[in-house]
């Protein structure tokens, strides 16, 4: 399995430092190259929690839909889980950033190793969104991502097409394309 993927799309490039599996399941570490204006939509995990650590250049952290919190090289901040959060690169240059998930999750690795190849395929549009919303659906559940507002409202229909993915073999076949 690749430790380093990169997304031909964004151009963001993802280490796995440390798998799940290779931590006994204590956690996740990652490393992120992200290019300037990156970044993800406001969003929480119920499973687990999240510490960034700038690396090279400033992160942008969302905390809630009001709170701004840029970390310099070296400083971190711990999102803990059900936490409205985003992350972003608040500069004109690619940024390096850490982030540590506790505990692992294997569905949190596998939805970018997915999202990653569904880009390098040809399989997502210019943002690196999955023009399938069948695999936008297996990608969203199988990373503990919920999202906020209206967007709440269509998460039982995603979990829904997501559990018949996972049934009729589809998230399998995912996985067995990207994360092997």
């Amino acid at each position: 399995m690749k430790r380093t993927i990169v997304n031909p799309i964004i151009k963001d490039t993802v280490t796995f430092l440390q798998t799940v599996e290779e931590s006994g399941g204590k956690m996740s570490d990652i490393e992120i190259t992200l290019m300037p204006e990156g970044g993800n939509p406001l969003h929480y995990h119920k499973t687990y929690s999240e510490t960034f650590t700038a690396i090279d250049g400033e992160l942008g952290l969302k905390l809630g839909k009001k709170d701004t919190k840029i970390l310099k090289p070296g400083e971190s901040y711990t999102v803990e889980p059900m936490s409205l959060h985003s992350f972003f690169n608040p500069t004109d240059k690619e940024i390096k950033f850490n982030i540590k998930i506790k505990p692992g999750h294997t569905g949190f690795e596998n939805s970018l190793r997915i999202i990653y190849g569904l880009a390098e395929d040809g399989l997502t549009n210019k943002k690196s969104i999955p023009k399938s919303l069948k695999h936008t659906a297996i990608i969203v559940c199988m990373s503990d991502m919920n999202v906020p507002g209206l967007l709440t409202f269509i998460y039982p229909l995603l979990k829904r097409m997501a559990n018949k993915s996972k049934a009729n073999g589809e998230e399998k076949k995912l996985i067995d394309k990207y994360c092997i």
